[in-house]
C-alpha cells in the first residue's frame, strides 16, 4: 500500500521543522556557553584551568594590606586571593564603593604575565548587605 503524497509531504515539513528547531536550538545553547563568563579562583588560573587569550572573571578576598594607588591617576594595583594562592591585579578606573581590602571582589579582564590586567571591578557584598538608601 502506498502513502499518499500528501502524508508524506506533511512529514517532511514536519521532520524540515523538527530539525530546525533542534539546529536554532543548539546554536542559541552553543552561543551562551561561549559568550558566559564565570569566575576563576587564583588556584584555578595558577593551575591552568581558565581559557587563555579571552576575557574573564577571577573572584577572591582583596589581600590586606595590598592595595596601593598611583598618585594622580586612577590607576590601582591590588592583589586578589582565595587564601591559598595570590595573583596582582591592575585596574584603571572608578572604583566601586564597596571595594576595600579583606573583602570579596570580582575582577574581570585577562591574565598578561601573571598580572591580571582588569576592565571592570565589582566588588561582592555579604548577604546581610542593605543599601545606604534603605537602612534609615
Amino acid at each position: 500500500m502506498m502513502k499518499s503524497p500528501i502524508r508524506r509531504r506533511r512529514l517532511l515539513w514536519i521532520a524540515a521543522l523538527a530539525l530546525a528547531v533542534s539546529g536554532t536550538a543548539y546554536g542559541v545553547i552553543r552561543a551562551f556557553n561561549d559568550n558566559m563568563v564565570f569566575f576563576y579562583t587564583p588556584t584555578q588560573m595558577l593551575a591552568g584551568e581558565a581559557p587563555a587569550g579571552r576575557s574573564l572573571r577571577i573572584g577572591g578576598m582583596v589581600e590586606a594590606g595590598s592595595i596601593e594607588r598611583e598618585a594622580g591617576t586612577l590607576t590601582i594595583r591590588f592583589r586578589i586571593t582565595d587564601q591559598d594562592k595570590t595573583i596582582p591585579v591592575t585596574y584603571t578606573g572608578v572604583l566601586p564603593d564597596l571595594f576595600k581590602e579583606g573583602k570579596g571582589a570580582v575582577a574581570q579582564g585577562e591574565l598578561k604575565d601573571g598580572v591580571f590586567v582588569a576592565s571592570e571591578i565589582l566588588a561582592k557584598h555579604d548577604e546581610n548587605y542593605m543599601p545606604p538608601k534603605l537602612k534609615n
